[in-house]
């Protein structure tokens, strides 16, 4: 199933052929209530192993436009997760400070360690997006943004971090429909920001942007996954999918502990 969402070559896509209403072969939250509750023991499991064993660590990176719910999926799928090994990050505007530095600065001091698993809210992918869809950078200096981008995923690879990449994916029609819910719900008109508004002007830009990021640098060892996200409880339970399998590929385990070495206590 997550083979047809997942990118894992360099390949040009359209995302225009992924269907943001897309569930699969299900029609509601009933249809998958039971397995995602499967699914969260299994995270919880799974955080466990890597906690005890300190042999990995996780970063996971969500991506997608205004309103996709990049803070909703990390609250529901996330949550259950033992506060002690996990961090959840969220990039917004530089500051001057960030800026002062190289574009990858900011987000690497805050990778995962071993043992830990780190969720990011937008990341350095931001400054190969937003960036260049604002022509703050050119095409030369994105693509040469994007080799250091592979370059960096490769050494946190290499430094024993796997790096999963989420790109939630929704419609113009479904954003414009949670903007009007923001701004309609007294609870909710804390999250409207007037930019979003007049970032809709930039769609097609942002998803010309998105579709030379996938093609650049997903690869087999670092893909990205596109999970259809007009539906929130399918979005959902695809993520919480592609995490576990992610993590059981690594084939965690506890520790072993020679009780010899703790003396008498141990041979009791």
């Amino acid at each position: 199933m997550l083979d047809l969402y997942r990118l894992d070559k360099n390949q040009q896509l359209d995302l225009k052929d992924f269907n943001p209403d897309d569930t699969a072969s299900f029609r509601s939250k009933e249809d998958v209530q039971e397995e995602f509750s499967h699914l969260k023991e299994q995270l919880q499991e799974e955080q466990e192993k890597l906690f005890a064993g300190k042999t990995h660590g996780i970063l996971i990176l969500f991506q997608g436009m205004d309103c996709s719910g990049k803070d909703g999926v990390i609250n529901k799928v996330l949550s259950n997760l033992n506060p002690q090994g996990f961090r959840a990050e969220s990039f917004k505007k530089p500051t001057t400070d960030e800026a002062s530095h190289d574009f990858l600065w900011r987000t690497h001091k805050v990778t995962p360690a071993k043992g830990y698993l780190t969720a990011f809210n937008r990341s350095y992918y931001e400054d190969v997006l937003i960036t260049r869809v604002h022509r703050l950078i050119d095409d030369e200096e994105a693509a040469s943004r994007m080799k250091h981008i592979r370059h960096f995923e490769k050494l946190l690879q290499d430094s024993s971090v796997m790096v999963i990449k989420i790109f939630l994916h929704i419609s113009p029609e479904f954003q414009l429909e949670k903007i009007k819910e923001r701004i309609e719900n007294p609870e909710k008109l804390w999250k409207f920001d007037p930019s979003d508004l007049e970032e809709r002007r930039y769609w097609n830009s942002y998803l010309k942007a998105y579709e030379d990021v996938f093609a650049r640098t997903g690869s087999k060892q670092c893909p990205w996954y596109i999970v259809p996200s007009n539906n929130r409880w399918f979005r959902d339970y695809l993520v919480l999918k592609i995490i576990v399998s992610s993590l059981k590929e690594l084939k965690l385990s506890y520790p072993k502990v020679d009780l010899d070495s703790f003396g008498t206590l141990g041979r009791e």
